[in-house]
């Protein structure tokens, strides 16, 4: 069972440079607003693995892995939809070697376990969140759900700002 934790203390590891530990953790993930609706992860609590290792030169470098579904109305059609996403994110925390080496999410060798799961689960979603590939979503003139009535049409009145094109007679 993987311990459950907000952050982590690195320290606590007495990691010597160049030796690495792996660490099953329960994560929280927290709600997401997504396209103005409200997402949660499922589990709310991921079971990440944390691999730490220690630099040579101080600091740690980091991978958090991680797997969760995102339960909510699909983009297209409204129906629930719940794609699991998969995370695999790395940082690197290294005193002194600038903003490109110093990793946000460590601080005073504390890990923010769950700001880190949070972020890079929001970096890995899709462009839509949709309740199956295929999904074709709502007819546009009547609100219908198309993955439910294949072949779905309306017939349209022609545009009467058009009518007098169609007296042209192009022989």
């Amino acid at each position: 069972m993987a311990a459950k934790t907000d952050d982590f203390d690195l320290g606590r590891l007495r990691l010597a440079p160049g030796e690495g530990r792996r660490l099953d953790l329960s994560v929280p993930l927290g709600e997401f607003a997504y396209g103005g609706e409200s997402y949660a992860p499922s589990p709310a609590h991921a079971d990440a693995v944390v691999d730490v290792a220690r630099m040579t030169g101080g600091g740690y470098s980091l991978r958090l892995r991680f797997a969760a579904a995102l339960a909510g109305p699909c983009m297209r059609c409204l129906e629930p939809a719940s794609p699991m996403i998969a995370v695999d994110a790395r940082e690197i925390d290294q005193p002194g070697g600038g903003d490109e080496l110093s990793s946000p999410y460590v601080r005073e060798e504390r890990l923010d376990v769950s700001g880190w799961a949070h972020d890079a689960f929001a970096l890995a979603l899709p462009d839509q969140l949709l309740c199956r590939d295929e999904c074709v979503g709502l007819c546009p003139e009547c609100g219908e759900n198309l993955n439910a009535t294949p072949g779905h049409r309306h017939e349209r009145a022609a545009d009467p700002r058009w009518a007098k094109l169609r007296e042209l007679k192009l022989d």
